[in-house]
């Protein structure tokens, strides 16, 4: 070239090169493995059982270590108090094993939306259990709670079974004894009771005494009371319970109490207004009628007692009303009322009558319960001289006895039945035994036919199977 350029192919690339490049990004391009953070699980449950109370705790580690604790309760406690000392108890156990982060799982649905905000506590007691919680929040780097169901919370549901029924102790389980709750709610104190507000510059020794003294009232003096009576005017009838439904049906008002209001609502999904009735729709898609408690009273004592009664039970009673198409919350109740305080229940109620003694069962085995007995032969003679065998079979357990004679004779026969009675038992009514072809006295002395009938047991076949009699001549 002019220019003294030359040109010059392209060399191959080296695979080392490859290889150092690869190696020397790698590590920057490559993100990093995230942390894995290990948590704890445990599974907490409360149980009240007749008058005392129990908790139950399960701890599982991230390696799947489980530890089972017990916490016994000695002092008057409901269901939920239960459950929120399990609880309590369990994030107490968690810190002082030093867990950070911990999966709370429980069954008690009350519980756990209450510490997760999404319930609102009414109760006092209920409201403190739950601010103590929250005050344990602050002492772990995660903490979560979960509500399970009850067949996923079996073990901690055991244990606090086990502790409110003052059970056992099980083996590799911690147990404690608490005699006093972890919360201590102050009852809201009576109207009465609160001090008088002193205004400033009071002196508190006016405060406390009474400003006119003729109102003081001397416990001894007697008080009078006037009592206005209206002799025309009965007793305040009873509230309707359909009054809540049809107000939130048709005007869509609920009651002040929110828990009661709650109710309604729920319930009212059930219920359906036609022409100014109100109707349930029963669990069959049914509509029923609602009635009064007092027209539903009247209406079971009809079917009671009145002219086609036949004083039933009071689940027929009750369904008999509500298959004609009439409803109402108390028909149970009532319906068992009313069969407690028959006259005629009372006298003519159903007796019963048990036989004077047990009575025996007949075992599906017992009609095939039947022995065998046969003489076969002759055969040929064999070492001993032996030319016919007895043969003894049980029809059910297929057990065969055997036994070779030289001679036939009514001895042999009567000797080898013998042994099979001494052997399996003596014989019962259940059974029967069939003889044929067994040798009996004739005048000839020859052998004749003959057929019997035995009673007897199955036979309890022996330890050594297939094991023959000894030969007899």
């Amino acid at each position: 070239m002019d220019q003294g350029i030359t040109y010059a192919p392209r060399t191959a690339i080296k695979s080392q090169v490859l290889a150092d490049f690869v190696a020397e990004w790698t590590e920057i391009q490559t993100p990093s493995a995230p942390e894995k953070q290990e948590y704890w699980t445990m599974h907490f449950d409360g149980s009240l059982m007749k008058a005392r109370a129990g908790a139950g705790l399960v701890f599982i580690s991230p390696l799947g270590v489980r530890m089972r604790y017990m916490i016994r309760l000695h002092f008057p406690a409901s269901n939920n108090v239960a459950e929120y000392e399990a609880l309590l108890n369990g994030l107490r156990i968690a810190i002082e094993l030093g867990i950070r982060r911990l999966d709370v799982r429980g069954d008690s649905q009350l519980v756990v939306e209450q510490v997760m905000k999404e319930w609102s506590c009414h109760d006092p007691k209920m409201a403190a259990y739950c601010n103590e919680v929250r005050k344990l929040e602050d002492k772990f780097d995660g903490l979560e709670l979960n509500h399970i169901a009850r067949r996923f919370n079996e073990a901690a549901d055991e244990l606090a079974k086990a502790a409110s029924g003052r059970k056992p102790v099980p083996d590799g389980v911690f147990i404690s004894d608490q005699f006093e709750p972890s919360v201590r709610c102050q009852e809201p104190g009576k109207v009465g009771d609160a001090p008088p507000v002193l205004g400033p510059g009071a002196d508190p020794d006016e405060a406390r005494a009474p400003s006119d003294p003729s109102l003081e009232v001397d416990p001894s003096d007697p008080e009078v009371m006037e009592i206005d009576t209206d002799p025309a005017a009965g007793p305040d009838p009873p509230p309707d319970w359909r009054t809540p439904y049809l107000d939130y049906l048709i005007r869509e008002t609920l009651p002040k109490d929110k828990t009661e209001a709650r109710r309604i609502a729920r319930r009212a999904k059930t219920f359906v207004i036609i022409n100014q009735e109100l109707y349930k729709r029963s669990h069959t898609g049914i509509l029923q009628r609602c009635i009064p408690i007092e027209q539903g009273r009247a209406l079971i004592h009809d079917i009671h007692a009145g002219a086609c009664g036949h004083h039933a039970a009071p689940r027929t009673l009750v369904g008999n009303a509500f298959r004609q198409g009439f409803y109402w919350p108390t028909a149970v109740a009532d319906a068992t009322h009313v069969v407690r305080t028959c006259e005629g229940c009372q006298f003519f109620a159903r007796q019963t009558h048990m036989p004077a003694q047990a009575l025996q069962t007949i075992p599906i085995t017992w009609p095939f319960a039947v022995w065998g007995l046969d003489l076969v032969g002759p055969f040929k003679k064999a070492p001993g001289g032996f030319t016919h065998l007895l043969v003894a079979i049980d029809k059910f357990s297929k057990w065969i006895e055997a036994r070779p004679i030289a001679q036939i004779t009514s001895e042999q026969a009567a000797r080898f039945f013998t042994d099979i009675i001494h052997r399996f038992g003596s014989p019962t009514p259940s059974s029967r035994t069939t003889a044929r072809n067994l040798p009996g006295r004739s005048s000839s002395g020859s052998a004749t036919t003959t057929t019997s009938e035995w009673t007897g047991r199955p036979w309890r076949t022996p330890a050594r199977m297939g094991r023959l009699n000894e030969p007899t001549a």
